[in-house]
């Protein structure tokens, strides 16, 4: 199984790992384009406003800019360890045992605008590019990815459980992958989809799915696990669930 996650814009500092070489990140057929645009990012760090514009960025995010400035030079850490926030809170990497840290390197990979997908230990810096942002004078990420990506990610031999967020799954859509929705339930029986909590709940999803000791290789496995976690899980279509919270 191969879970994907979602990234963050958040990310943490620093690192003990040596800079970044592409040669070391999973999904090697990926360089050019990852080459491509850290190189496209390091030229836009030279100018402050441009890159603000280019990267949406506040006057107080300035060091975001110096964190694409630096991309070659920086040291890494563990993609999994690198991104923050919510869905990452949820997932508590580093409260895993031994065996489920084993588990999260084998099955957990994460999307990214900058590389396209990392598997969880793969060194990375701190960096700042979010999938919807264009780049002075370069396609957009989605042309720029596809079809590059959905081909990578299609020859996984393996059940792909995508938890990727809609402009990363654009990047690099995954054939027959199965997709999740969190959505909410009134008294009335009525549902919508939850938004602030979604990471969250996907962040739960991924440290049942990395915890269980089952060979999850269909959605009815898949929906298995994560009822018997206590969730509540509905199978929408063969390649789609549905978790309900109140």
């Amino acid at each position: 199984m191969l879970v994907i996650l979602p990234p963050s814009e958040t990310k943490s500092d620093g690192g003990r790992g040596a800079p970044l070489d592409l040669d070391t990140l999973a999904f090697p057929e990926l360089n050019p384009i990852r080459k491509r645009i850290a190189e496209a990012l390091v030229e836009l760090a030279s100018d402050l406003d441009a890159s603000r514009v280019a990267l949406d960025l506040g006057r107080t995010q300035l060091a975001e800019i110096d964190r694409n400035a630096d991309l070659w030079l920086s040291p890494t850490r563990p993609a999994i360890d690198r991104y923050t926030g919510v869905l990452y809170d949820a997932l508590e990497h580093r409260s895993l045992t031994r065996a489920g840290k084993v588990k999260a390197s084998e099955r957990l990979a994460i999307g990214s605008a900058l590389f396209g997908v990392v598997r969880a230990t793969d060194p990375i810096p701190a960096y700042r590019l979010s999938g919807g942002s264009k780049l002075p004078g370069m396609p957009t990420l989605a042309s720029l990815w596809r079809p590059d990506l959905s081909d990578s990610l299609d020859a996984v031999d393996d059940f792909v459980v995508d938890l990727r967020s809609g402009v990363y799954h654009q990047l690099g859509p995954v054939r027959d992958a199965v997709t999740a929705t969190v959505m909410t339930e009134s008294a009335d029986g009525s549902r919508k989809v939850v938004s602030h909590f979604n990471k969250h709940y996907k962040g739960l999803m991924a440290r049942e799915l990395v915890r269980t000791r089952r060979n999850v290789r269909d959605v009815n496995a898949l929906a298995a696990v994560l009822s018997d976690a206590g969730q509540r899980v509905e199978i929408a279509r063969a390649d789609q669930i549905v978790v309900i919270t109140d």
